[in-house]
């Protein structure tokens, strides 16, 4: 039997192509939708469920998140208007995060389009840049061809695509019969066999050969590490490449950029051979000038757009590996590669180790030790999603993969309050594993509705709040500037109250002898639970290479806040960071 309408029609095609199902907020114009969707009767007797939260932003989020845990097609939807426009920073991040998500956005009749009719937009226009595609279904008939077009944009590219479906349209009677669902294997892109020997004799003719790896490598994690003993290279890696390279790993030096630690600036710098692998790593100010560069991507549009080459690959990391293997000639002098990792060891132990090791006493509590103790104790198979910013930080430093965790974060997009709204997607995916937001009070109070879709549908999301009452990465950015910062406090607030008003499990920490107990109460608590960590707002982060010029920043910086009467917050500040102050032989480029 013919499905009764469009909307029938699209659920029943989302349900042929694994979808379960749905993550957004009801509407009038989606209402034909989100119908079918009831009367397909949920995943749980073949039809699709709907994920309703409080935000459509944070639809798009779950779903990115979903699709990147399972690496299948996740939906998110919106209705029309101001809905469905809600959606785009969700989708941007979806997008640019290589998630496969499909968004439908129901439009206003379709007879009134071009009117500036209540609540027109056009979505058809708004989202092209967030998408690898995006469409309009004008007719019935039009319909099951593009809704199998976008689904198949989606798994393709990978990427969001983007249906606009008006609602008079969804629930017109369907015409036509859907295409079946197309599925085959992940391909291989092969390098030229001339790109590969010119690489082999580069890294042959190399004394320092240094590997910096991003998200590209997974797959061929074996094949990275099998190369770097071959060569003697260190090898960095950036935040998307550290669930995938750095667990295990005799040869890791840690990551550069804002986020950084470890001794990868340091290796990339001093090598005269630098090997870009499957990443596509944005600061080009990390990246060194005058050493030799080569770069492996299976997306050749990406290669040398951050950094000039000298070599270039054009192939995925597995399959190009593999052909260099044979190639290469092992190095016999491992003097370069014991450097390296000398200085990341002395680094991790002098920078990195010393906030959490002498701090277990000092309140406000160090957001270092606290993460340090959340690593310890969380899952071995954990999906844990930071928020961007100083969450970034300390997760990037102190959370360690281990092959079977995974790490969600805005890492490409950098957009506040990914966290909670990612773990939503997260563990509705993942019913069975613990999903952890480690949440800024910035982030979480900018979707801080989302805890009522935590609290309604009762998943055992654990929320991790590192509450410092300020926007500490922007703190860090004005300091570095040479600015006092200003306007970057956010308002004292007991999330723990505000949670236990909803019904969730809930801990307040202010005293840092409680954060393990603290800690233990919210993992172990069966159901949705909330740690409310009071952190130190002075405790900021630096890269693990700044130039003489930021340093001269930070103290102008200080000066400033001392003449305008903040003596008190300075000395605080210096109390708080000194450790991570480089000394002048420390200093980067511009030194």
């Amino acid at each position: 039997m013919a499905p009764a309408t469009v909307a029938d029609q699209l659920v029943g095609q989302l349900v042929a192509a694994g979808v379960r199902r749905i993550y957004g907020i009801v509407g009038d114009s989606l209402n034909p939708v989100v119908d079918a969707v009831r009367r397909s009767g949920g995943a749980g007797v073949g039809g699709v469920d709907w994920i309703h939260v409080r935000h459509e932003e944070a639809a798009a989020f779950a779903a990115s998140a979903d699709a990147q845990v399972t690496g299948e097609l996740a939906v998110c939807a919106g209705s029309c208007g101001p809905g469905n426009l809600h959606l785009i920073n969700g989708l941007y991040d979806a997008n640019r995060s290589g998630a496969p998500v499909l968004a439908i956005a129901s439009h206003i009749p379709s007879v009134q389009i071009g009117t500036g009719y209540f609540q027109e937009t056009h979505p058809d226009r708004l989202f092209v840049e967030c998408s690898v595609y995006t469409e309009l279904i004008g007719a019935p008939a039009q319909a099951p061809r593009v809704v199998h077009t976008a689904m198949q944009h989606a798994l393709a590219g990978p990427g969001v695509a983007v249906i606009t479906l008006p609602g008079d349209v969804a629930d017109r009677p369907a015409e036509g019969a859907p295409p079946a669902v197309i599925r085959t294997g992940r391909p291989a892109i092969v390098p030229a066999a001339d790109d590969v020997a010119a690489l082999a004799d580069a890294i042959n003719d190399a004394r320092r050969v240094a590997i910096f790896a991003g998200a590209g490598v997974r797959g061929a994690r074996g094949e990275v590490l099998a190369l770097a003993e071959q060569v003697g290279a260190p090898i960095g890696h950036t935040l998307r490449g550290k669930e995938w390279i750095q667990y295990d790993n005799p040869y890791d030096v840690g990551m550069t950029g804002l986020l950084g630690y470890g001794a990868a600036h340091d290796g990339m710098h001093d090598a005269d051979l630098l090997l870009l692998v499957g990443t596509d790593f944005p600061y080009d100010q990390f990246l060194p000038e005058g050493v030799r560069t080569a770069q492996i991507d299976c997306d050749a549009a990406k290669l040398g757009r951050r950094t000039g080459l000298d070599l270039a690959v054009h192939g995925d990391t597995l399959s190009t590996l593999r052909a260099l293997a044979p190639l290469v000639r092992r190095k016999a002098d491992r003097g370069f590669l014991e450097s390296q990792l000398t200085r990341h060891r002395m680094l991790m132990e002098k920078v990195v180790g010393a906030y959490t090791g002498d701090v277990k006493q000092r309140t406000p509590i160090h957001p270092e030790y606290a993460a340090s103790i959340l690593d310890d104790l969380a899952a071995p198979d954990a999906v844990l999603t930071a928020d961007t910013g100083m969450c970034n930080v300390w997760t990037a430093r102190y959370l360690n993969p281990n092959g079977s965790r995974r790490f969600l974060s805005s890492a490409l997009h950098g957009s506040m309050a990914n966290a909670l709204p990612h773990a939503i997607g997260a563990q509705v995916a993942c019913p069975g594993r613990q999903v952890i937001s480690v949440s800024g009070d910035g982030g979480l109070s900018m979707l801080l509705g989302e805890l009522i879709t935590v609290a309604a549908t009762r998943l055992p999301v654990k929320v991790v709040v590192f509450d410092n009452s300020t926007l500490g990465m922007v703190k860090l950015e004005m300091l570095v500037d040479g600015l006092p910062d200003f306007g970057v406090d956010v308002p004292g607030v007991d999330y723990a109250a505000v949670a236990a008003a909803l019904g969730i499990f809930s801990r307040r920490v202010e005293d840092p002898a409680d954060v393990e107990s603290g800690l233990r109460a919210v993992l172990d608590h069966d159901g949705p639970a909330l740690l409310d960590l009071v952190t130190d707002p002075m405790a900021l982060s630096l890269p693990p290479s700044i130039s003489a010029g930021q340093v001269k920043g930070f103290a102008l910086a200080m000066s400033k806040m001392v003449m305008n009467g903040g003596v008190g917050e300075a000395v605080q500040m210096a109390k708080s960071n000194i450790r991570n102050i480089p000394r002048p032989s420390q200093f980067g480029a511009g030194g």
